[in-house]
């Protein structure tokens, strides 16, 4: 892990050796996973019956209105709410590094394996401002519009990495450290405007 103060932290071991035959079918391999991460992250709707929606609603997902209302009207953040959303980040990291070729480990759904995310646990009172979770979707824009652009430079650096492990067996460490740093400003994000653990200013910057 860095040495950076700021109270989202992110990483990636990085690996000597990458495994070709599973990089080159990386895109079938995350399938099951995905389908998993899916199901705990409320991203599934399914319709049954003819002609009628049924109960195909799969709950989960990041705890977001209700940490905003407990931080404007109670200055509380509960302990369980914070857990829950630090979990789920951990697991979406996983599968993500995974499909971003980081790593050959299959995503585990609780185990840290080679993906470290920590966000510390905030002092609301002392910490959060209980009325900048308001606003702070407005104040992320600017790393919205950035991520944007770097995201899309990302994917093109995990295409050329694709071909490299294929043939060397190896993720470039330049590419590898910069999509690291892609999804560790990404989180820095996320915590700050949409799981609202702090008030610092997410840095502009990959490191």
């Amino acid at each position: 892990m860095t040495n950076d103060d700021y109270p989202v932290r992110f990483d990636v071991d990085y690996p000597e050796k990458l495994d070709q035959l599973t990089t080159a079918f990386r895109i079938v391999m995350i399938i099951p996973i995905a389908i998993v991460l899916a199901t705990v992250s409320g991203a599934m709707f399914s319709e049954t019956g003819e002609g009628a929606q049924g109960g195909g609603a799969v709950g989960g997902g990041l705890l977001i209105a209700g940490p905003l209302l407990m931080i404007l009207f109670r200055q509380k953040y509960p302990r369980w709410w914070f857990d829950w959303n630090l979990a789920l980040l951990r697991f979406t990291a996983r599968v993500e590094a995974y499909f971003l070729l980081l790593t050959d480990t299959y995503p585990s759904t609780d185990e840290e394996q080679a993906v470290h995310l920590d966000i510390d646990y905030p002092d609301v009172e002392r910490d959060l401002n209980r009325w900048l979770p308001l606003v702070k979707w407005l104040l992320a824009i600017p790393h919205v519009v950035v991520l944007v652009f770097l995201w899309l430079a990302a994917l093109v650096s995990v295409f050329i990495a694709w071909f490299a492990i294929l043939f060397t067996g190896r993720y470039p460490k330049g590419l590898f450290d910069f999509v690291v740093g892609v999804m560790r400003w990404t989180w820095r994000t996320v915590a700050y405007a949409m799981v609202l653990t702090t008030d610092r200013y997410p840095p502009f910057r990959l490191a």
